[in-house]
């Protein structure tokens, strides 16, 4: 019976095959992907500080003809989570609540489109201090410093019957942690020729401290060396969120 002999690649082989994955990561990266992480609590909980994302650069970019049907494209659409650029910091990550045309309002936290009450299983509301602004919008009365006085005066320009409506080319985009976000409401809509990705997966997740975790109460060990052995494990299984790797971004 005879053997099958195992073929060892060649020098220039492996050097091939090494340039051809080089060459593939560098397409992805270049033309359809691109990493980012996420540095605060305003997505939580659907997206954690200390995730890694990668994004979709593609699937908003309309291109040729040719290049559409290599690689799908469609427009935004309400719900989808969005990388935009923005003076400060230079990129954000939210949610899409109203898109061109849409009639919007926030009655106690609750987003209402076009006179519908939104489903949002995704949104949540961690306790902060009162704030009539962001809870109840478009607001009548100027109370919060951190809204900006240039989007205070054309979100009045833009209300009919206490309902904001959002322009041609234009987003409103909330964070999920709807009280631990700034967003529309304090610095207006988001045009659509800023909107330059849709996140895809977390590839990776450092834990993280959130400014609205809840501290857990320290762990008491019985004896002095099973509680070394217990920040031993810590320390080696706890530097990130395993759970959390290849998540899908939804």
């Amino acid at each position: 019976m005879a053997r099958t002999r195992l073929h060892l690649p060649t020098v220039p082989e492996a050097l091939a095959s090494l340039l051809q994955t080089v060459v593939v990561a560098l397409f992805l990266l270049t033309f359809l992907l691109e990493p980012y992480l996420i540095p605060s609590e305003s997505m939580e909980h659907t997206l954690l500080v200390g995730d890694f994302l990668l994004v979709n650069k593609q699937v908003y970019a309309a291109g040729d003809p040719l290049s559409r049907w290599l690689l799908p494209y469609r427009d935004v659409e309400r719900g989808d989570i969005v990388v935009f650029h923005h003076p400060h910091p230079p990129f954000l990550v939210k949610r899409v609540v109203g898109i061109p045309g849409d009639r919007l309002r926030i009655e106690e936290g609750r987003v209402m489109v076009n006179g519908q009450v939104q489903d949002e299983p995704y949104a949540a509301f961690e306790p902060a201090a009162s704030n009539p602004f962001r809870d109840d919008f478009p607001a009548r009365v100027y109370t919060d410093p951190q809204v900006d006085p240039q989007w205070w005066r054309q979100m009045q320009s833009l209300t009919r019957d206490g309902e904001l409506v959002v322009p041609r080319d234009e987003y409103f985009v909330l964070g999920d942690n709807r009280n631990h976000s700034l967003d529309s409401r304090f610095w207006g809509f988001v045009p659509r020729s800023e909107i330059v990705a849709r996140p895809l997966v977390i590839y990776f997740s450092l834990t993280r401290p959130s400014s609205t975790d809840v501290q857990p109460a320290p762990l008491e060990a019985q004896d002095d060396r099973l509680g070394h052995d217990r920040q031993l494990s810590a320390r080696l299984t706890g530097f990130a969120r395993w759970k959390r790797i290849f998540r899908i971004v939804h």
